[in-house]
This record gives structure tokens, sequence and C-alpha cells, in this order.
């Protein structure tokens, strides 16, 4: 089968395209699917980067297949697996091997999608609309009234944190990196949206000083401890990502003194614990799309030759919306 693999770590050089990829076995707890579309994701850059060599909470290892979200239809279940069967319509995420013709999911991955939604939106929904909903639901447990900063907000999960939190009621303030990128914010539904720079003050003047509940920080080095002076004391900073590099000398006694606030690092695979989750969690960024309350922008559908440019965009962050690529156009 075509595949896109990856054997040494390094630049969008490394990613090989081969036609002779043997077909995915069916093993227990696993089903095998025929990839229909799947998402490009800054994940896979980490992975083609060498970032989760080592990592436990994704343990994807060398010589592999990339991709870590896809759609497409179940073709056979393995042994113990009763919920999914032949013919099934499915989506996944975190779950590596995507950028190929077949893939082996575990069943507990899998959600199954409805008949409403494309392969392509589902591809393009499934990590980042998963993603978007743990952190407001369950992590920041926002509500009406609340006050929320969302830090790269034309990102793709950005968008999504955007679209969930005004759904809610909350007010939410934004940051991006150019005019163009804070519109894309206002237009999704946010009440404020500033370059980065200064950021800080412009929200505590926005709050009579006070700051804001909770701060969906995904850059990084660059601004979380702007961030922590954002945030009103005792308040709640969720650091999802480090696009722009980590912080490696953060003292906690940091944290007392911008206002006993709590950090959080928190990662989708621990939220997605089991398949009744990630079940509920499709449903939940399914049934907004369908009514309307929830866009999923998707920048452009690409082959799977084109995947390292796509690649080289999102590194230089000239991505906006997500991107798919197409492994079988057929599939309904």
């Amino acid at each position: 089968m075509k595949a896109l693999t990856l054997e040494t770590y390094g630049g969008p050089e490394v990613v090989q395209l081969r036609l002779d990829v043997p077909k995915p076995p069916v093993t227990p707890g696993h089903v095998l699917v025929k990839v229909a579309c799947a998402g490009i994701n800054f994940m896979d850059v980490h992975t083609r980067q060498g970032k989760y060599a080592t990592s436990v909470t994704y343990p994807v290892r060398l010589p592999c297949i990339l991709g870590m979200e896809g759609a497409g239809v179940v073709v056979a279940v393995g042994e113990g697996v009763s919920h999914l069967a032949p013919g099934d319509r499915v989506a996944w995420c975190i779950a590596w091997g995507a950028f190929a013709e077949y893939a082996s999911v575990p069943a507990a991955r899998v959600a199954q999608i409805p008949n409403a939604i494309g392969f392509d939106q589902a591809a393009a929904a499934m990590f980042q609309g998963c993603t978007a909903h743990y952190l407001i639901e369950e992590v920041a447990r926002l509500q009406a009234g609340n006050r929320c900063l969302i830090q790269a907000a034309s990102g793709s999960i950005g968008q999504l944190l955007v679209q969930m939190a005004h759904r809610l009621g909350a007010t939410v303030f934004t940051t991006g990196s150019s005019v163009e990128k804070c519109a894309i914010a206002l237009e999704r539904g946010a009440d404020h949206a500033w370059l980065y720079d200064g950021f800080a003050e412009r929200v505590l003047e926005a709050t009579q000083g006070q700051g804001v509940d909770v701060v969906f920080d995904s850059v990084g080095k660059a601004t979380l401890r702007e961030s922590f002076r954002a945030c009103r004391t005792r308040g709640l900073i969720v650091n999802y990502g480090n696009v722009s590099g980590s912080i490696t000398d953060l003292d906690p006694m940091e944290l007392g003194e911008a206002g006993s606030l709590f950090l959080t690092r928190p990662r989708l695979n621990d939220h997605m614990a089991d398949g009744p989750t990630v079940q509920r969690r499709a449903n939940a960024v399914f049934a907004a799309m369908l009514e309307g309350s929830l866009t999923v922008d998707i920048e452009g559908h690409y082959a799977l030759e084109n995947v390292q440019q796509v690649h080289a965009r999102i590194e230089a962050r000239q991505q906006i919306g997500k991107a798919v690529v197409w492994l079988d156009r057929e599939l309904q």
C-alpha cells in the first residue's frame, strides 16, 4: 500500500513516500480502517522532529507511518472488539498511521461519525475538536460570565476554543501575530483581539485590573510569563502547547508572586481514556458542527505527496485553518 513513512528524525526531507508498505494485519483490540482522509497536525511535525522519541504519553517510535488523525471505513475488526463492525464510518486521533491507504487503529481511540459529516470534516475536526472540548469542559470548566484569554486564537485549536467559549457565554479575549489573524478571532466570536505586544496590559485595562479567570496558552516561551500577568488572583493558566519553545527555568515561586496561580500542562491522551469518552467528545463536536455553532475551517485538501510542503508552512506558522489529505475520495 501507499504510505508516508519515517525512519529517521529530521526536516521534511526525511519523510518518505513508499508504495510497497504491507497492509497492517488485523490484531486484537484494533480495527482495520480503509482511510478516506487524514488530518495534518503540528504533532506530525513534532513526530518527525523526534520530540516524542522518549515520550510515555505518546509512545510513537521509529520506524513509523506518519499521521495521527484520520477518518474512513472499518473493513475488519480484531478479537475483543464488539462495538464496531465492518462498514462503520469512523474517525480517530492520537493513533499513528493515518497517512496510508489502510490503518490499524486501537478500537478505544475510534469514534463513529454521523452520515451527515463528511470524511474530510471528520478528519479535520477530531483532534482539534476533542482537544478544545476537554480544555473547555474539563480543565477550565468554563462557564457563562467567566473571562478567558486565548493565545494564538487564529490557529486551528484556537478558533475552536473561541467558538466554544463564546457559545458558553464567556467573555473572550484573544491574541494573534497579525491584524489579519486577529480579524479571524473576531469573526469566530471573540470580544477582543490584540497583537501579542502589550497584551497583558490590555487585558488588565479591559478587566479593571482584575485579569481573566483562565488563560489558554499554546505559544509557550514567548507568552507564558505575560499570561501570568493577565490572569486574576488564583486564576488558571492552561499551557497546552509550546510552539515558541519551552520555558526551562520556571520557578514555582513565580506562580505565587503572580497571584497564587494554578498552572497545568495537560495532554489529550489523558482525557481520552476509553472508547465511551472518545465517542462522547466526538459526539459533542459533531453535534455542534451540524447545528452550525462550530465551524471547522479546512484550509486545503492535499494529496499525500504534498504533505512535506504543508509541514514547512506549519513550521513557519503560515498555516491558518486545518489541512487534510485525501487517501480515497471514492469512500462514502
